[in-house]
């Protein structure tokens, strides 16, 4: 049996266990996730699912050490992944502010680049290296900011792992398969509580650990030996979290609100204003993330003409969707309702 397999199969079944025991623990100590303006549930939801990501995550990727992963890559990769978690339960139990999470945030982004895993097809290296962090803790929380209805982050993320899985040559950086077959098989099986209606939530200690976690595979590999313009693919394996991030913070700009406090902007939540069901929003952002990356593969695989015209079709598209997304009336009831 492939590797790969065994590690996606490891973290599925401990995920799939850890999950529902992370539950009834969240219950018992009352840590449950309550409705209000920003969040939109309708009744209090267990917490703490994003202790069981980890977990899964983590006791796969010591069956991967043992079928051979280099100990160098995963070793940030664990002190990285538990810090986040640390961080994202702390301010689960009690928020932090968003200076203090950007912060921490920074100072564990800054040791992959002690470990030297950073950008490198970008010179002068003190310039990789900002652009490094800059990009780590941007895709960490733009795991987090999409986090804002059942199902959505988590699976997103399964769905960017294993792009990254099967993008990613045999040949290159072994530990990008490695990790991203265990990052999606752990997401997948939380997803299996977490899909409408969710019985359990993640919280920041599951959404940070996912967006971290593809975060570093997305710096790992070099993604085609036909163009350099596919190091930007990334991107587009991203493109969900990435895309709601910058729609949020442009319409937060525009109506001179904040841009780290919370609202109701997300196109999730604007797909639902114009009458989609919580699941067909879903299940939407799912075939959109699953075209973005196959997008990301074909520009991979195609000469640099052919990339260029991908990536502009995709721009000009997101653009619209943008615009059109813009002009929901937040304010008004449901169109279904």
């Amino acid at each position: 049996m492939p590797k790969n397999l065994i590690i996606f199969a490891s973290a599925l079944a401990l995920s799939l266990i850890f999950t529902p025991l992370v539950r009834i623990l969240a219950v018992k100590l009352n840590i449950m996730d309550h409705p209000n303006p920003i969040k939109t549930h309708r009744a209090p939801v267990a917490y703490l699912g994003g202790l069981a990501i980890y977990l899964a995550f983590i006791l796969a990727i010591v069956i991967a050490l043992v079928l051979g992963l280099p100990f160098k890559e995963i070793t940030v990769i664990i002190i990285g992944a538990t810090l986040v978690m640390i961080l994202g339960l702390v301010d689960d139990l009690r928020p932090l502010s968003f200076k203090v999470k950007l912060f921490l945030e920074v100072l564990i982004a800054t040791l992959l680049i002690i470990f030297d895993i950073r950008i490198k097809f970008i010179t002068p290296d003190y310039i990789a290296i900002i652009l490094t962090i800059l990009w780590v803790v941007g895709v960490t929380n733009a795991l987090n900011i999409i986090d804002i209805m059942d199902g959505l982050s988590s699976g997103v993320a399964v769905i960017a792992a294993l792009a990254f899985l099967f993008i990613n040559p045999p040949s290159e950086q072994t530990y990008v398969n490695y990790t991203a077959a265990a990052l999606a098989g752990a997401a997948l099986g939380f997803l299996r509580y977490n899909f409408p209606p969710a019985r359990i939530f993640m919280g920041d200690s599951g959404s940070l650990v996912l967006g971290f976690v593809l975060a570093v595979l997305s710096i790992g590999t070099s993604y085609s030996k036909v163009n350099n313009i596919a190091l930007y693919a990334p991107i587009l394996i991203l493109g969900i979290p990435i895309y709601d991030t910058f729609l949020v913070m442009i319409l937060r700009f525009k109506q001179g609100k904040n841009i780290f406090h919370g609202s109701l902007d997300h196109f999730a939540l604007r797909l639902e204003k114009l009458g989609f069901s919580r699941s067909k929003v879903v299940l939407t952002a799912y075939i959109v993330s699953v075209c973005l990356s196959t997008a990301a593969l074909m520009i991979s695989k195609a000469s640099f003409r052919w990339a260029v015209g991908i990536y502009i079709l995709v721009v000009l598209f997101s653009v619209s969707i943008g615009i059109a997304l813009s002009k929901v009336d937040m304010e008004k009831p449901h169109a279904h309702e």
